[in-house]
């Protein structure tokens, strides 16, 4: 949603300096019916580049998850299409207008939700629709329509007469969602929107979210956390300005350098997790090692046995890789590659 108040399908990995394009397929037309169309996008702030020659092409209905670390670019990037922020390079067109030339129409037909709580806390819940149901320019009997519609579907009932301030973060973020619905729109992107909310509303908040995609609508949604990253249809991971990869979970987990060639992953099971950790960090043939849950992840070389390794004796099993290993693993190679680590100033 667009807050009036004042502000307060490539998978690619980077080598060299230069972008290294993998499982690479050509960009469609832009008259192929996606939601948004991106080529070449790059964004500056005077000399400095804090999204470097996105391409990106986003389908109706889809829910796709762009993830990154903080200050990688993901806010940016949003903002450009939503023609908030000019390209110094690039061009882009969402649900089939120029965002450079007509900005003002796409906004109109997009909803946008802040990582931060953006209403009016000194307002009531039905305060707050009303209001933006004015800017938005709805007529009476659309927002009467509208508002019972979008209560119905998030339950915010119960709390229609309640502060905006006093809302707890879950029903905060599903009033957000019902103003940035209010006017209709067949795009929404959505800014780390279950940042700072327990378990239970995150996953209302999403049942939500696939309700929207089911009626067609587009969602675009930032996040940090891995196990939503895994219900989006297709994912993109952006690190320093760079789109890297994008692609659905199970694909990204299958690129390259995910587990390189000559490695295998494992699963070591055992009651001294933190003591088995340390031992096999100094082991050769150890390439990374972690704990996640009752076991240890290990990626190790394949002609290692399990005596040289020092795990003869324990339960082992082979692993796959996860999202976040997909993500460790890429910003490793990319902060490798040109050599900036994470010195780059901090743009999200």
């Amino acid at each position: 949603m667009f807050s009036p108040k004042p502000a307060g399908e490539s998978s690619s990995l980077r080598s060299g300096g230069r972008v290294k394009r993998e499982l690479r397929m050509p960009l469609p037309s832009p008259t192929n019916g996606h939601t948004i169309d991106a080529r070449g996008i790059t964004i500056r702030f005077g000399t400095f580049t804090a999204v470097h020659q996105v391409d990106l092409t986003v389908s109706p209905g889809e829910v796709f998850g762009l993830l990154g670390p903080n200050g990688s670019g993901k806010t940016t990037l949003i903002r450009g299409l939503c023609g908030l922020i000019p390209f110094a390079e690039g061009s882009a067109t969402v649900l089939g207008r120029d965002v450079t030339g007509e900005a003002e129409r796409v906004r109109s037909q997009i909803g946008y939700m802040s990582q931060k709580f953006s209403l009016y806390e000194d307002l009531t819940a039905q305060e707050n629709m009303d209001f933006y149901a004015g800017i938005y320019g709805l007529s009476p009997s659309r927002t009467r329509a509208r508002k019972e519609e979008l209560i119905n579907l998030t339950g915010l009932g119960p709390y229609l007469h309640r502060r905006g301030g006093r809302l707890s973060g879950g029903w905060k973020q599903r009033l957000a969602l019902v103003c940035a619905l209010l006017h209709s729109p067949r795009l929404i992107f959505l800014d780390e929107p279950t940042a700072g909310i327990d378990p239970v509303a995150r996953r209302d908040l999403w049942n939500l979210l696939f309700r929207l995609s089911a009626e067609g609508i587009t969602l675009v949604v930032t996040t940090h956390y891995m196990d939503e990253a895994e219900r989006c249809a297709r994912v993109g991971y952006i690190y320093l300005g760079h789109l890297l990869a994008v692609g659905t979970p199970q694909e990204l987990k299958q690129l390259p350098g995910v587990t390189p060639p000559g490695t295998r992953r494992l699963a070591i099971l055992t009651t001294d997790m933190a003591g088995l950790l340390g031992r096999l960090r100094q082991r050769p043939g150890v390439r990374q090692a972690t704990i996640f849950g009752q076991a240890v992840y290990a990626v190790v070389d394949a002609d290692r046995s399990l005596a040289e390794l020092g795990l003869e004796g324990m339960e082992v099993h082979p692993a796959e890789p996860t999202l976040e290993d997909v993500f460790v693993g890429l910003s490793r190679a990319q902060g490798d590659a040109d050599g900036t680590g994470s010195r780059r100033p901090p743009i999200t």
